[in-house]
């Protein structure tokens, strides 16, 4: 059976087939970006009305236990473009921001793995940042900590701060 009726057209309609292949695929691919980038930018709700604490030690201790940490060199991530990939961790209580969100320029967060390695990270904020924009930083300062650490499943944020 011939698949087709002259053989000069057969090159030409087999290599028609190729672009609409890597079209077709690289649609994939950014439809695939796009539903992940929903994933990793959860909705967070706003802070509670601040209160201060009282005055005096904290009756529970130091909120930090001391212990040696490597502080490793700090990385700049460029929003939206992820160096590392998204790590599945579980849900945490995310902090609460009391920040004026209008004068921020950059932030940096800061993870810590199991051995008390530190793996900062830095993104630009552009104008608009705000709170709901913290997940995506906090999420890729985990990312970077997983990622260099050889997975260890003990990342945890320490802090993020802002200039």
């Amino acid at each position: 059976m011939r698949l087709w009726r002259n053989t000069q057209e057969s090159p030409m309609k087999r290599n028609s087939f190729l672009p609409f292949g890597l079209l077709l695929g690289s649609l994939c691919l950014t439809i695939a970006g796009a539903a992940e980038e929903r994933v990793r930018t959860a909705p967070r709700a706003p802070p509670p009305a601040f209160q201060a604490h009282p005055r005096g030690v904290q009756p529970k201790g130091p909120a930090v236990v001391q212990h040696p940490v490597r502080v490793l060199a700090p990385r700049v991530a460029d929003r939206g473009q992820h160096a590392w990939s998204h790590w599945q961790h579980t849900d945490f209580a995310r902090p609460s921001y009391y920040w004026d969100w209008q004068h921020i320029h950059s932030i940096m967060c800061v993870t810590e793995d199991s051995y008390g390695d530190q793996y900062p990270i830095t993104e630009a904020a552009a104008p608009g940042f705000g709170l709901s924009d913290m997940t995506q930083v906090e999420d890729d300062a985990l990312d970077r900590c997983y990622a260099e650490s050889g997975q260890d499943t003990s990342c945890i944020l320490v802090t993020c701060t802002h200039i």
